[in-house]
């Protein structure tokens, strides 16, 4: 059965989540203010409309209650937001994900029960950060405040030992959990102990912050 989705604010992140849920396939109702972000969604999304998010009698006009997952992508106005989630919450909406402007933000969020809090600026420069500190870093995902899980290239260091040799949870305290393999491209899900790393190879691990870039450092990050 196919999901419903409702975003709400048009600007560059919202409208970058419209597009991808329009592009999987997802009926996407797409909710601003401003009439020229409401035309340039209205041939991507299911429905585009101009409304004020913050009126509850809109809200329910426009069927908000029927909807799957609505986020909140609304910019600077965080009273804005604010209200909104609130009134989404008392609508019964199952999942909402909210942009936090800031760690104030974020708390009052939690506060009024929003199920998911995102900081794209932030979450993203932690990504590009990571990238920048070696090639080999490939991606970063934040699990929780104080955990993620990273996709890496071998470094030089591992080639040619097996996980048992490298010993990653005994040293390092994180964990790689799956191996896309350079040549197949195959993707090796719980890898046994005597798994030998090669060249080219892309390491899943997840773990605490602290204890995965401890291992970047000393085991991906190659020294020229």
């Amino acid at each position: 059965m196919k999901r419903e989705f409702a975003v709400i604010g048009l600007g560059r992140f919202g409208g970058s989540i419209c597009r991808e849920l329009s592009e999987e396939g997802m009926d996407v109702l797409a909710i601003d203010t401003q009439e020229e972000k409401v035309n340039e969604f209205k041939d991507i999304a299911s429905h585009a409309v101009i409304a004020d998010a913050t009126d509850e009698k809109v809200l329910k006009e426009l069927g908000i209650r029927n909807i799957d997952h609505v986020i909140v992508a609304i910019g600077d106005n965080i009273q804005a937001s604010i209200l909104t989630t609130l009134m989404l919450k008392e609508l019964g909406i199952k999942k909402i994900t909210v942009k936090a402007q800031n760690d104030y933000h974020e708390k009052v969020l939690n506060k009024i029960g929003a199920d998911q809090v995102v900081h794209p600026e932030r979450d993203m420069g932690k990504r590009i950060a990571h990238s920048i500190i070696s090639n080999n870093i490939l991606d970063h995902l934040e699990l929780s405040d104080d955990h993620s899980i990273v996709e890496v290239k071998a470094g030089k260091k591992m080639i040619g030992k097996t996980l048992v040799e490298l010993d990653v949870r005994a040293n390092y305290g994180c964990n790689i959990v799956a191996i896309k393999q350079g040549e197949t491209n195959d993707i090796n899900v719980s890898p046994m102990a005597s798994e030998v790393i090669d060249g080219g190879d892309i390491l899943i691990v997840i773990g605490a912050d602290k204890d995965i870039s401890r291992f970047e450092k000393h085991l991906v990050v190659d020294d020229d």
